[in-house]
């Protein structure tokens, strides 16, 4: 009615509220008190939930931050006849008891203050991160990085493994953070990290034996803090989430070496180069000044486990403890191939001879086994799609052969590439017009698996998979038939008998 004063008429009052034009027509013609007991009659309205009022008031008044959600599984477990009703009603109903008996809701809110900056080489920070980098094709492979932070200056260094990090592992990274620094801080803030803490032991940490003896050989102090307070160590929270962004996005991984080497890089042009967003200095100029007040840096050799070299089997397996443990197609290059092994865990680890992970396997207790990793026997070097391609050039209907993976790939997606390479190994022992019987056969009986395929050529084609060769019968010379009548010479039992009587 005051727009309407105003001069706007009923349709251009509709657009405006973005309400139907007979919407405007009803409330226009009510009077004042017509629309107050409009509004009355509204609010006593009967809801479907009001049954249930006396309940939800008495845990609201009880449990005033319950969400709706909450209270929803309340009513349906308290409540067997509950109507069907949808979580927006509950919502609502929750919302206006709420309203009605002035119960607001109570959020939970951490309270912040600006922390004072902390003085040159007074502390550090130190976190663990792990992401899923681009590898060959479409693949990932996945990477665990530590990282250390300068709380002053906010230098930062990142070490990078192809495994997951033990406790040895992050003694080395904290003398090649020390080293990068050319100094050690004052004291490390550490979550509690399973290759650092054993347990909180309300607040009388315990140590992992490795790290424990390790820090006996350096002076820093060392903080932790509580279980779930990763706010307590922003600055280091926020390198992690800066790594991935900025320097591990859509990288593609080739080789650990490499990726340490680049990540060295990386902290000199950028991460370590650029104006930092709070201190609006770099870092690296800000760490000339805070080199000098950290603590002098000498070389500690952090022992490791010690790995031995164990020969590369021509079969691309590896005897250890007398079972064989398959290994990756290709590992094998040739004679004089080694690997490095280790135990972990109950599992046995294979290594290059550059001390990259190549696959691991559970360490079998009984002896004279061949442990396979079927993924090893896969050969990795092209798609699915060309291996078809190559495949279907042994049948002289190449689209059908097509036809016939396709049907596999469908039923079998997963192992695909497994029943290829039966296939492929089958096709290279039989003639081609074996194969072709036997591609017709599998279709019209719908036999779609590698295994079925081989079965079935080597029933067409003979017995087993390479045909028995039938060698000529050589007959004896003519000049030496009367050999055939000689009689080998034979002892006297009586002989024996003597000599064992006597």
């Amino acid at each position: 009615q005051k727009l309407d004063r105003l001069g706007f008429s009923k349709n251009k009052i509709s657009k405006y509220l973005n309400v139907n034009w007979r919407t405007v027509r009803k409330y226009f013609n009510m009077t004042e008190e017509g629309f107050e007991g409009f509004l009355v009659q509204k609010g006593n309205k009967d809801k479907i939930l009001d049954p249930y009022k006396d309940f939800v008031l008495s845990r609201l008044e009880e449990y005033s931050d319950t969400s709706a959600a909450q209270m929803f599984d309340w009513l349906k477990e308290h409540n067997p006849d509950l109507p069907d009703v949808c979580e927006k009603t509950v919502y609502n109903f929750v919302m206006d008891i709420r309203q009605k008996h002035n119960i607001p809701v109570i959020e939970s809110f951490r309270e912040y203050f600006a922390v004072e900056q902390l003085p040159y080489g007074e502390q550090a920070q130190v976190d663990f991160g792990q992401y899923n980098m681009r590898h060959h094709g479409k693949s990932r492979k996945k990477v665990y990085f530590f990282a250390m932070v300068l709380s002053r200056s906010r230098m930062k260094f990142i070490y990078f493994l192809d495994r997951p990090f033990r406790a040895k592992d992050v003694c080395t990274a904290h003398e090649k953070s020390f080293e990068y620094f050319e100094g050690i801080p004052q004291t490390i803030v550490y979550d509690q990290d399973r290759t650092i803490v054993v347990d909180e032991n309300i607040g009388n940490i315990i140590l992992t034996s490795d790290f424990r003896n390790y820090i006996k050989s350096r002076s820093f102090k060392r903080h932790f803090c509580r279980k779930a307070d990763p706010e307590s160590k922003g600055k280091v929270e926020n390198v992690i989430g800066y790594v991935k962004k900025n320097f591990l996005y859509n990288r593609k991984y080739s080789h650990l070496e490499t990726l340490n080497n680049q990540a060295i890089a990386w902290l000199s042009r950028t991460a370590n180069y650029n104006t930092h967003n709070i201190t609006k200095k770099s870092p690296l100029d800000e760490f000339i000044i805070e080199k000098q007040h950290l603590s002098p840096y000498t070389p500690l050799t952090v022992k490791t486990e010690d790995m031995k070299p164990y020969i590369v089997r021509k079969t691309n397996e590896v005897n250890y403890k007398g079972n064989f443990y398959s290994l990756p197609m290709g590992t094998y290059t040739g004679s004089g191939v080694y690997v490095l092994i280790r135990e972990f865990e109950a599992r046995v680890e294979v290594y290059s001879t550059g001390k990259s992970l190549i696959c691991s396997h559970k360490l079998s207790q009984e002896k004279g086994r061949t442990i396979i990793n079927t993924d090893h026997r896969r050969d990795k070097s092209g798609s699915i799609n060309e291996m078809m391609d190559t495949t279907a050039g042994y049948f002289s209907d190449t689209q059908k052969a097509i036809k016939y993976f396709k049907k596999i790939q469908t039923d079998l997606p997963r192992y695909t590439r497994d029943h290829l390479q039966v296939i492929i190994r089958t096709l290279k022992n039989i003639p081609k017009s074996v194969a072709d019987d036997t591609l017709d056969f599998c279709m019209k009986n719908h036999n779609y698996s590698g295994q079925d395929f081989e079965s079935v050529a080597f029933v067409l084609w003979g017995t087993n998979s390479s045909k028995t060769e039938i060698r000529e019968i050589k007959l004896m010379d003519k000049n030496n038939l009367n050999k055939v009548n000689e009689k080998p010479e034979t002892s006297d039992i009586n002989q024996y008998q003597d000599i064992i009587n006597n």
